[in-house]
Order: C-alpha cells, then structure tokens, then sequence
C-alpha cells in the first residue's frame, strides 16, 4: 500500500563473554532464506568490549530471524577458522542455541520481531585460544 506506514522495531542483542577489547563484535540477523549461507540483511556492530556489548538494530520489519554474532578481533570483517575449520575468533548464536558440528537450526537460533522493541543476550564461544 502507497503511503501506509511500515511498522518496525529495534531489536537490541547484549552479546556476552567478549573476551577483550580488540577488534569489533559483529551481529547479523537473517531471515529464514538466507541464514544457512550466512547472507542475512541486516547487520550491526559494536566496538569490542571486555565482558558484554549491547547492539541495537533499529527499523526492524516484524519477523522471525536467527541471529549470529562473532568477535572480529583483529578486525578484517570475517569469522577467522584454522586449518580444520574451527573458529579463532569468538561466535555464537541467539539463544545461546548449541553449536555441534554445524551452526544450529534457524528456529533455535531465533527470535520474533513484532511492533514492540525486543531485547536478548547471546553468549560467545572461544574454541581456540589467541
């Protein structure tokens, strides 16, 4: 409709268990679409704060998304991995959802957006050590 009014949200992650001050944290919140491939339309971040940093989506359409978050310490715009794939940098995933062998499934790893504002935390994971 020409001229109605879209409704939006803010969507506000406190990301938990930054390990230091380097870098950025970097939040993503994808549709169902395109979360498998990473894809996902809106992205945030935040200087890396030792501890916990909040990030704040603003003009959320209501939906469902997953949300990833990962600590770009050294600050080249993308999760490092080693050798075998595992990651160097600190991830995780809404809902502190588990990660196995892949990423968890979009509906662990979401939350739904609606007209009123939505707050959630998540929790990084360090596999390997700096």
């Amino acid at each position: 409709m020409r001229g109605a009014a879209v409704l939006a949200a803010a969507l506000a992650v406190t990301v938990q268990g930054v390990r230091n001050g380097e870098g950025e944290v970097v939040l993503a919140v994808c549709e169902e679409a395109a979360y498998p491939a990473g894809r996902c339309a809106f992205r945030a971040t935040a200087p890396a704060v030792e501890g916990s940093v909040r990030i704040a989506v603003p003009d959320l359409p209501p939906g469902t998304y997953a949300l990833r978050a990962y600590h770009d310490e050294n600050g080249n715009g993308r999760l490092d991995r080693n050798l075998l794939g595992v990651p160097r940098e600190g991830f995780g995933f809404g809902n502190d959802a588990p990660v196995l062998l892949a990423p968890p499934s979009f509906r662990d790893a979401a939350v739904t957006v609606g007209a009123e504002d939505v707050e959630t935390a998540l929790t990084l994971r360090y596999w390997v050590s700096p």
